[in-house]
C-alpha cells in the first residue's frame, strides 16, 4: 500500500514562514477592523453533525462536504461553511440575547472543489454577521464594513453589488425543473454563455428567458439598471433593480468611485440568500475574495425566524495576493542573540528576558560554542552577539 505520510492531501498545503506570518497579519487587520465596528468574536466547532448542512438548507451538495461519522454511526461533516453554525448558535445558546446581535469569527472552513482549479479544499475564512437587523441601515453598515475590511488589507479592490430576489423573480417564470434551475443559475454565476444559451434555446423564447439569457452580461454602472429595467417589466424584478440602485446611490457617496460596480449576474451558490449580494475582488485573485449577502429565511430552519446580513473573506487569498506584493511587512530579526557560556545557560535565559522590558528583543541561543552562536547570528541577520559568562559582552556581528 502506498505511503502518504510525506505529502498533504489534494487541496491542502502547509503555510510556511512568510506565508504564516502574512495568514496572522491579515487576520489581525480584520479582527481590528471587526472588532472597531461593534462586532463580536465568536467560533463554532470544526466538525458539525451533516444535518445542519444539508443541501435542502445549505445549498453546498452533499459530495463536496468531508464527512465522518461519529462512534454512535452519525453522520459528521468538516465544517464547510461559517454562517450556518452561527445561525445554530444564534438560536440556541445566544436566543435570549436582544437583536441585532453583532458576531465575527476566524476560522477554517473545508469544502471539497471538484477539480479544485486552483481553489483550496481548506480555507481560513474570517467574516461578520449580523442578526436580527432587516432594511438599508443594515445593508450599508454590512457592506461599508466589507469595504473597509478590504480597504485596511489593499488600496484597489472592487465591490460588485446584485440582488438575489432579481434572478428568482425571473427564474420562478421558467418552465424547468429545479435541478435545471440550479444548472443555469451555476452558468450565469460563471458567465459560462455557452453552456447558458444551449440550455435556454431549449425552451420556449419568452420575455424571461431572453432577460435571463442577458445576465451575464448585465455588469457595469447605473446604466446597467436602466437597461435591465428596460427589459423586464416583472414587478418583484422591478422592485429588486430599484433596491439596487438605493444601495448604489448610498454607497457611490462612500467614495468607492469606479470601484463599485453593478452585476446583475451575481447569482451566489448559497441558496440561502434572499435580496441584497455582494462580491469583493482584488488583482493578483482569480476567485473573489469577499462573499457576502442577505439571508433572512435561515433562521427559519432553527425555529428562531430573524432578519440577517453578512459575507465571508477568504483570508488565504488576499495574505497570498499581498505577500507577492510585498504589502506583508517583514517579520523583523532579533536585535540581539544571546549566548549562555558553560554554566550560565540560565543566567543567558535570564539575560534574554530582560531585553524585551528595554524594549530590545532577543533570541536566546542554544548553539554549543560561541563560535557556532556567531555564525548562526550572521546567516540570520542578527546584528549583535551578547555572550554572559562571568562577564557580559557584546560584540557587533557583522563588525567582526
Amino acid at each position: 500500500m502506498k505511503n502518504y505520510s510525506k505529502i498533504t492531501p489534494e487541496g491542502t498545503k502547509d503555510l510556511l514562514f512568510e506565508e504564516c506570518f502574512a495568514n496572522r497579519t491579515v487576520s489581525s487587520v480584520l479582527r481590528k477592523v471587526f472588532s472597531e465596528r461593534g462586532f463580536h468574536e465568536v467560533m463554532t466547532p470544526g466538525i458539525e453533525f451533516y444535518d445542519l448542512f444539508s443541501e435542502d438548507i445549505s445549498g453546498i451538495p452533499m459530495e463536496n462536504m468531508f464527512k465522518m461519522s461519529d462512534n454512535k454511526g452519525r453522520l459528521m461533516v468538516m465544517r464547510p461553511d461559517s454562517t450556518l453554525p452561527i445561525a445554530r448558535m444564534v438560536s440556541t445558546r445566544l436566543k435570549n440575547l436582544e437583536q441585532p446581535i453583532r458576531l465575527f469569527y476566524n476560522q477554517r472552513v473545508y469544502r471539497y472543489n471538484p477539480g479544485l482549479t486552483g481553489r483550496s479544499n481548506e480555507v481560513m475564512q474570517a467574516g461578520i454577521e449580523l442578526i436580527g437587523a432587516s432594511g438599508m441601515r443594515a445593508d450599508l453598515e454590512v457592506i461599508t464594513t466589507a469595504i473597509d475590511a478590504l480597504s485596511k488589507c489593499v488600496p484597489d479592490f472592487r465591490v460588485e453589488i446584485g440582488h438575489a430576489g432579481f434572478f428568482k423573480a425571473l427564474a420562478d417564470k421558467l418552465p424547468v425543473s429545479a435541478r435545471k434551475r440550479e444548472k443555469i443559475r451555476s452558468y450565469i454565476e460563471s458567465k459560462n454563455y455557452s453552456a447558458l444559451n444551449s440550455t435556454l434555446d431549449k425552451l420556449e423564447q419568452t420575455p424571461y428567458v431572453n432577460v435571463i439569457r442577458k445576465l451575464p452580461g448585465l455588469f457595469g454602472g447605473v446604466e446597467v439598471l436602466d437597461e435591465a429595467c428596460r427589459i423586464t417589466d416583472d414587478k418583484d424584478a422591478l422592485d429588486a433593480l430599484g433596491y439596487i440602485r438605493d444601495i448604489y446611490d448610498n454607497l457611490s457617496k462612500y467614495g468607492l468611485g469606479e470601484r463599485l460596480i453593478i452585476d446583475l449576474g451575481l447569482v451566489q451558490r448559497n441558496d440561502y440568500y434572499s435580496s441584497i449580494v455582494f462580491s469583493g475582488y482584488v488583482m493578483g485573485s482569480g476567485e473573489p475574495v469577499l462573499i457576502g449577502g442577505r439571508y433572512d429565511n435561515l433562521l427559519d430552519s432553527f425555529e428562531a425566524p430573524a432578519p440577517a446580513i453578512g459575507f465571508g473573506i477568504n483570508v488565504d487569498a488576499l495574505a497570498r495576493v499581498m505577500l507577492k506584493r510585498g504589502n506583508i511587512p517583514d517579520k523583523k530579526q532579533p536585535d540581539v542573540l544571546v549566548f549562555g557560556e558553560t554554566g550560565y545557560e540560565i543566567e543567558a535565559i535570564r539575560y534574554t528576558q530582560s531585553l524585551s522590558q528595554t524594549g530590545v528583543s532577543g533570541e536566546n541561543s542554544v548553539c554549543s560554542t560561541e563560535q557556532e552562536a556567531l555564525a548562526y547570528a550572521k546567516s540570520r541577520g542578527i546584528k549583535k552577539l551578547t555572550v554572559v559568562g562571568k562577564e557580559i559582552r557584546t560584540a557587533e556581528v557583522f563588525g567582526e
